[in-house]
Parts: C-alpha cells; sequence; structure tokens
C-alpha cells in the first residue's frame, strides 16, 4: 500500500471547522497606518484504501489609519474521498472599527458562510455594537464587546425551518506577549437568543504563535463550540484542533 501526502503551508488536524468566527484572530498588531494581514493555504492528496484530496485557501487582510480600521477575512476549505464530496466549508467576514478613543471603539460586521458537514447551506449576520479594552499593559492585553447581531440560517436537516432570528454576542478575549516570539490569544464568545435565552451558542477559541523567522511563524490552535440546538444530527459540542505555518505581511 502506497501513500502519497503534500502538505503546503499548513498542516491540518480536527473534527470540524468551528462554526463561530473568532473576530480577533483576525486584528494584526501594528504601529503603522496601511495595508497588512496574512495568506495560507493548504493542500493534501493521500492514496491508500481510499483517495483522500483537501484543498483550503486563507486569507486576511487589514486595512489601518486613525480612527478607523477595516478587516477582511475569507476561508475555504473543500474535501472528497474516492470522488464524492465530504466537506465543503466557507467563510466570508468584513469588520468596520470605529476608535473614538484608546479604550473604547464602535464595530460594525457582516459575515456569511456555509458547512455541508454541520448541515449549514448559509448563515448570514449582521450586527454591530461597543468594544472596550480594559488594559493598558503592552505585555498583555484584554478586551471585551457586546453586540446584538440579525441572523438568517438555513440548515439542510430536513426538518428544521429557515431561521430569522436577533441574537446577542458578546466576548472576553486576552493576548499574552511573554517574548518577542511568542504569542497566546484567548477568546470565549456567548451567543443567546434574544427572545430565548436558553438557545444559545458558547465557544471558546485559543492559539499559541511562535515566531521562526521574519514573517513566518508556527500557529497552535484549539476551538470547542457548543450549541443547544445545532442542525438535527449533529452533536452540541464540537472540536477542532490545528496546527500549521503562517505568513504575514504589511
Amino acid at each position: 500500500m502506497r501513500s502519497l501526502l503534500i502538505i503546503i503551508l499548513i498542516c491540518v488536524c480536527g473534527t470540524v471547522q468551528a462554526q463561530i468566527l473568532n473576530a480577533e484572530s483576525l486584528r494584526k498588531v501594528t504601529d503603522t497606518s496601511g495595508w497588512s494581514g496574512s495568506v495560507s493555504a493548504n493542500f493534501a492528496l493521500k492514496r491508500n484504501v481510499n483517495d483522500f484530496l483537501v484543498i483550503g485557501t486563507n486569507i486576511h487582510v487589514q486595512y489601518k489609519k486613525d480612527p478607523h480600521l477595516i478587516l477582511f477575512k475569507n476561508d475555504i476549505n473543500f474535501q472528497k474521498i474516492e470522488g464524492d464530496r465530504f466537506e465543503n466549508s466557507g467563510i466570508t467576514h468584513v469588520r468596520y472599527n470605529y476608535r473614538f478613543t484608546s479604550r473604547f471603539a464602535w464595530e460594525a460586521f457582516v459575515q456569511g458562510q456555509y458547512n455541508k458537514v454541520n448541515l449549514i447551506d448559509f448563515r448570514g449576520l449582521i450586527g454591530t455594537g461597543p468594544r472596550f479594552k480594559l488594559t493598558t499593559s503592552e505585555k498583555y492585553k484584554f478586551y471585551g464587546g457586546a453586540a446584538a447581531m440579525y441572523e438568517y440560517e438555513k440548515v439542510s436537516d430536513g426538518v428544521t425551518p429557515k431561521q430569522k432570528v436577533i441574537r446577542g454576542s458578546s466576548y472576553l478575549s486576552f493576548s499574552l506577549y511573554p517574548s518577542d516570539r511568542v504569542t497566546v490569544v484567548s477568546t470565549t464568545y456567548y451567543q443567546p437568543l434574544f427572545e430565548t435565552f436558553g438557545d444559545y451558542r458558547i465557544s471558546t477559541q485559543n492559539s499559541l504563535l511562535v515566531g521562526l523567522f521574519k514573517n513566518f511563524s508556527v500557529e497552535i490552535s484549539y476551538n470547542f463550540v457548543f450549541d443547544t440546538f445545532p442542525a438535527v444530527g449533529i452533536p452540541k459540542s464540537q472540536y477542532d484542533f490545528s496546527t500549521g505555518l503562517a505568513y504575514t505581511f504589511d
């Protein structure tokens, strides 16, 4: 039995892709104005009992000019086993941040996503709310935020009707910088349905980045999501573990 494995830029292992985007992971820390961001891609081909193909792209771009910050992210992942579609997921997110003071800003965002494994044909979000910087140290940073968002969701479980609801989205995030080469980022979200607080999602997303050389770093991430009412047949709790190589530019 022969196998072929080709990995470009990033190697990923896990069970599912997180359903709640960690917006804090989009923010690139920089003191300069202008464009910055990161790009990564993955491709894997393996042959043993079955043919297994994975293709993915991840693009993050931000533009900063005080007091404005614009963030854009687009992720697409596609998997096939023996020619049959096994997983197909994608997410596009745009966020605008206006900073009133060094510790207070207002945000607005729009997002579209789909995830065939989780039976999400489409989920669209549009929301807005305040963001607070809770600390002043440059060695560690804590942020908190709250938003109200409109959510449209269509799932393909054959049972759940289309959802058009208003949810809250509150988060607490911290970033630690123990050295020039090491960064730790953790964010926890709580997203309840306003009319029924028993319908909620909780996610925690944690990343460790270690700089290798100029513009390149290795990233290890763990994500956990709990959804009280997922599509029929989908587990309430899911997790994702990944490790890979990232390239950033500014």
